[in-house]
């Protein structure tokens, strides 16, 4: 079994809020080139994660991405919306030593409690409108990901949790490792963000948007909310902030599994 303690701590640590705003100390953001490494300067100082190191991607378009969000920041600067710069500091900091093959299993586990795999339990000559939801929604998506990796996976109409073999943890495994660690490390964010490997690996390849991926983590909130009514305002915000943080993790994913170093003279781009 996986310690999870320490996935606990890596999402916390991401998750972290700073509740405090406080006023931009900048004017102009920026990218610099370090051989095959970029870094984020705000006029011309080099940006650093929370324990001090300095901040640097393998990627120019996810260096941009990083620069727009502290762009972004108008006349307060607010952490709780720069989900990508949590992200890279998190796996740059990398506080509690993770590795690619942990992460991996991690994930693969997790496919035990996976959102999509349980479901209402649909009573006999009764019509159960929130089971033929899941299966009008979840069930193609289930199928794709069988299809999709070869595996078979089953999913549970009871409190206990569906069996997933061993031969489907392991293509799953094969499929998560061959990217490098920094992907990797993005698929567990997105995981942790839908509660849901299949949706995960679906908006990671393009099978779902990100709007889907979140609607159909929330499909059965979503359902009481039809019946029920719910906090327009919060409802709202809860949705957006998972959009935003889902967004981080597939961008996260392709900025670092498709890009091309170049080997350049130091020279600063600037944003602004």
């Amino acid at each position: 079994m996986i310690d999870l303690k320490s996935s606990r701590f890596i999402s916390s640590f991401v998750h972290c809020r700073h509740m405090a705003t406080y006023k931009r100390f900048f004017r102009n953001t920026g990218i610099l080139s370090n051989g095959d490494k970029y870094e984020i300067t705000l006029d011309q100082k080099k940006l650093k994660t929370p324990l001090g190191k300095v901040f640097e991607v393998n990627s120019k378009p996810l260096a941009l991405a990083v620069a727009h969000e502290w762009d972004s920041q108008k006349e307060l600067i607010n952490r709780n919306f720069m989900h990508l710069t949590a992200l890279c500091s998190t796996v740059q900091d990398n506080p509690n030593k993770l590795t690619k093959a942990y992460i991996a299993n991690y994930i693969v586990n997790f496919l035990e409690t996976d959102t999509l795999l349980f479901q209402s339990n649909g009573k006999e000559n009764e019509i159960d409108d929130l089971y033929k939801l899941q299966e009008d929604k979840w069930d193609p998506l289930i199928q794709w990901f069988c299809d999709r990796y070869q595996v078979d996976i089953e999913k549970t109409k009871t409190i206990d949790a569906p069996i997933v073999l061993s031969s489907t943890k392991h293509e799953i495994t094969k499929h998560l490792l061959s990217y490098n660690d920094e992907a990797v490390f993005g698929f567990m964010y997105g995981v942790d963000t839908v509660k849901s490997v299949i949706l995960t690996l679906a908006a990671s390849e393009r099978r779902i948007t990100i709007e889907e991926a979140v609607a159909l983590s929330r499909l059965e909130e979503e359902y009481q909310i039809s019946h029920w009514g719910n906090i327009e305002w919060s409802h709202e915000l809860s949705k957006y902030d998972l959009q935003s943080r889902m967004a981080a993790a597939i961008l996260f994913i392709h900025f670092n599994s498709y890009f091309k170093t170049n080997q350049l003279k130091t020279k600063t781009t600037s944003i602004v």
